[in-house]
């Protein structure tokens, strides 16, 4: 059986890599046993990695518990790889012909796998590792020998990089390198359609249009008052939150789960987030920690172990998602709440405003804010429009979040239509916080005004987000909601 399996994975490599029989691989009898050895357990490497890898998108969106195992495994199996190509790097391009682009598509995956890992848990050190992933294999041109192939697929793979790369450093606000990226980016895209007659073409002009309009649209200048521009962080830093005022309990009440939903129509996006979606996220995040600082030596490229405790509040991040999609992830964060703790919910969505006028007024009787209609389905066709005595079944209505409130929560609408959640009721006497937008804003705003306003006050207040939500669960608390 071992005999077979090394057969197996010997024509594996032969399948996957026919360069590498021309380097000598398939000819047994004049390879060394020891560096056959390396050449077949590499293989067995890159195909657990990938059938790792590939399972992810399998893995249940929502909970805390169910996926961490298996990401635990897939981070093993690409920290072996990676070391493992590196320790016998010489002996993989002789006999295996590894080739820089190769190398870089595993750095990818490990990029991606701590982006994904920070979407997960809300550690924003994680970010830091996938960006220094792809900024090695920028620096190190593993995908530069890319374009003298002529295969279609591995250029895409390099633009994809690009898109990823670019996603992190806007996360970590590297808006000058996000400028850098965006001109290589289009000048690869250009490249890329020149030489292949691709379908794709329209799609990567689209995304540079996005990243373009989504970096135009983000800056918030705050001058001091000599007119200077100061430039501050969007999250918590270290040392900025003040210290709590006189009489306030610590402990009482926790933020452990936000659920941030974006579903405006013709809103500025980059991916699958919105520009209210990406401010927001990092109002409720502190400054990432660089974990080779802590775990490693500097200067080394390895994936690190992840820390013990999770500083910032677990976040989920839905872009246009349906109600049924909105409601499960809603019934998840509710049902792993821990105690003490409070569920966020902020909705940036456009407006439903009821069709006519009831006899009786009630949580579904004054609209509330859409969700996703195009992928919600009955029998097997679209949904019909609706009559005027019908209430919108793609509408969150104010009455669809009463259950919630049987823990704490605190609730934000940023939404044309967010006067449908004034009356709000606490039905269970538990702490219920709900902030509304105005109605009303320029037109010129690139995102809603209630959005920019938020961030505004969070940096004029040095990010003291938490202490700012804390006080206002405090007056909650005593029977005060707004």
């Amino acid at each position: 059986m071992q005999c077979r399996g090394s057969v197996l994975n010997s024509l594996f490599c032969f399948v996957l890599f026919p360069a590498a029989a021309m380097t000598g691989v398939g000819a047994e009898d004049d390879i060394p046993l020891c560096e056959r050895k390396t050449v077949t357990d590499f293989c067995y490497l890159l195909d657990k990695s990938k059938q790792l890898f590939n399972g992810l998108r399998d893995l249940p969106q929502y909970g805390h518990k169910q996926w961490q195992s298996y990401f635990g495994r897939t981070f093993d199996i690409y920290t072996k790889l990676w070391k493992f190509q590196q320790q016998h790097r010489q002996v993989l391009d002789n006999r295996y012909g590894l080739k820089r682009w190769q190398i870089g598509e595993v750095a990818s995956k490990i990029g991606q796998l701590y982006y994904h890992y920070y979407l997960r848990t809300s550690e924003t050190s994680y970010l830091n590792e996938a960006f220094s992933f792809y900024s090695a294999i920028r620096q190190r041109s593993y995908y530069h020998q890319v374009n003298k192939e002529n295969r279609p697929e591995l250029v895409v793979k390099k633009l994809r990089y690009y898109a990823r790369f670019i996603v992190v450093c806007l996360l970590l606000n590297k808006m000058d390198l996000v400028k850098v990226l965006v001109k290589e980016l289009s000048e690869e895209i250009e490249d890329y359609t020149q030489r292949f007659n691709t379908e794709d073409q329209l799609e990567w002009n689209l995304v540079l249009q996005e990243v373009a309009a989504f970096v135009e649209a983000d800056p918030l200048m705050i001058l001091n008052d000599d007119n200077a521009v100061v430039v501050l962080s969007n999250r918590l830093q270290e040392g900025g939150v003040p210290p709590l005022e006189q009489g306030m309990v610590v402990g009482q009440l926790t933020l452990a789960d936000a659920l941030i939903v974006g579903n405006c129509n013709n809103q500025v996006k980059f991916s699958e987030l919105t520009i209210d979606m990406f401010r927001m996220l990092q109002a409720l995040e502190r400054e990432p920690v660089n974990l080779a600082t802590q775990s490693s030596k500097p200067g080394t490229l390895e994936p690190n172990e992840k820390p013990a405790k999770r500083e910032n509040p677990h976040k989920y991040l839905l872009y246009k998602p349906t109600f049924s999609q909105l409601y499960t992830f809603l019934s998840a964060s509710f049902k792993e709440l821990p105690a003490n703790s409070v569920l966020l919910v902020y909705l940036s969505a456009t407006g439903v405003f009821p069709t006519g006028r009831s006899e009786c007024e009630g949580p579904y009787d004054f609209g509330g804010v859409l969700t996703n209609t195009n992928r919600d389905v009955v029998n097997g066709e679209m949904v019909q429009k609706r009559s005027q005595a019908q209430k919108e079944m793609h509408c969150l209505h104010p009455g669809d979040l009463f259950s919630f409130t049987r823990k704490p929560l605190f609730i934000i609408v940023d939404s044309s239509n967010s006067t449908a959640y004034k009356n709000f009721s606490n039905l269970f006497g538990q702490p219920l916080v709900c902030l509304l937008s105005p109605t009303v804003y320029p037109k010129s705003m690139q995102g809603l005004l209630f959005c920019f306003v938020i961030q505004l006050i969070f940096k004029l207040s040095k990010n003291r987000l938490i202490p700012f939500i804390y006080r206002l669960l405090k007056l909650s608390c005593e029977s005060i909601v707004t």
